[in-house]
């Protein structure tokens, strides 16, 4: 997540300019063959390319709205993880009587949101982190989770047998949870909670178990193929089409032109249409860039801070001296 006011204008055309190049390639082969070779047919209405561009318009601006709420139901979520958390932290403060237990618990809820946001880190196939310019950019922020693998995380929340239960299984956020509630289960046996008690904290426990699975959703289930296929293909159509179509246009106006640019204005399209399809294209890179809100790029949901925060904050609920320290933003990133 950027937490600075905005983004630099320089670091987006840097984000970007793989695409500008190309655009600028695009744009020079027509007036090469409409300039240079005098292929004067090769030109087409530009209301016909008007037509594709509002069209195309509409399928970017559908995306980047689909996206950008797959990133809100994101926040939403952790906004959720968040509250319930602290609903944990203050309900094990008032049922457990006993420090250890109480501490026990509250290190294995630390574990769980440990176990979930590598879960979430983990990449996809269908994710942008490995293109290009998103490798290049990640240079500029950090990703706590591929800097420290999760055994170690895990070795400061839980004991060595729990550790090793669940080494091995496919999905460990869920067993943890499954030892947090045969954990409960023993402090109700052992007459430590009561009844009442037991019933509320398992309550909290289930709500988890259907936080854990919304995010879940988010991460396994991406924006779906075929929107996203012919949404570049629209926008590349348009790209290369629009060149042709500002030919005869900007070739019109060296009837009004004296000097040295009489008879050279079709050189004009060639920085004219790689503005105006890099529009296109910068926006259908920004709606890729936020469609998986867990992927680690610089748009992310900060699900680290978040769990560092709740970690932080169970923790002096119920009187633990060892705190973590919370993250810091890098180049106002932080996830």
């Amino acid at each position: 997540m950027h937490l600075g006011k905005t983004y630099k204008v320089s670091e987006f055309l840097v984000w970007t300019r793989r695409q500008i190049y190309l655009l600028v390639v695009v744009g020079f082969v027509p007036v090469i063959l409409y300039q240079v070779l005098g292929l004067r047919w090769l030109t087409i209405p530009l209301t016909v390319v008007g037509l594709l561009g509002t069209a195309t318009s509409f399928i970017v601006g559908f995306k980047n709205v689909q996206t950008y709420n797959r990133t809100v139901d994101a926040q939403q979520v952790w906004t959720a993880i968040l509250s319930s958390s602290r609903y944990w932290g203050i309900s094990i403060r008032g049922f457990v009587a006993t420090a250890t237990d109480a501490r026990d618990l509250v290190e294995r809820h630390a574990a769980w949101l440990t176990c979930l946001r590598y879960e979430l880190r983990q990449p996809k196939v269908w994710e942008s982190m490995e293109k290009a310019s998103n490798v290049e950019y990640r240079r500029a922020y950090r990703i706590p989770e591929r800097e420290t693998s999760i055994d170690e995380e895990l070795c400061k929340h839980l004991s060595e047998e729990e550790h090793r239960q669940i080494l091995n299984v496919g999905n460990r956020a869920t067993q943890v949870l499954w030892l947090q509630g045969r954990a409960l289960r023993r402090l109700l046996d052992e007459d430590a909670i009561s009844l009442t008690s037991y019933i509320e904290l398992n309550k909290i426990l289930k709500e988890f178990i259907e936080q854990q699975g919304r995010v879940e959703r988010i991460k396994n289930f991406p924006y779906p193929r075929q929107y996203a296929i012919i949404n570049t293909i629209f926008v590349w159509a348009f790209c290369v089409l629009l060149p042709f179509g500002l030919l005869k246009e900007f070739d019109r106006l060296n009837e009004g032109i004296a000097g040295f640019m009489q008879g050279s204005m079709v050189w004009l399209v060639i920085p004219f249409s790689a503005t105006i399809s890099w529009m296109y294209t910068a926006l259908e890179q920004v709606g890729e860039s936020t469609e998986n809100p867990f992927e680690g790029g610089a748009n992310d949901v900060p699900i680290t801070q978040i769990a560092k925060t709740i970690e932080r904050e169970l923790k002096e609920i119920i009187g633990d001296p060892d705190l973590p320290t919370l993250p810091e933003p890098l180049n106002d990133i932080i996830l």
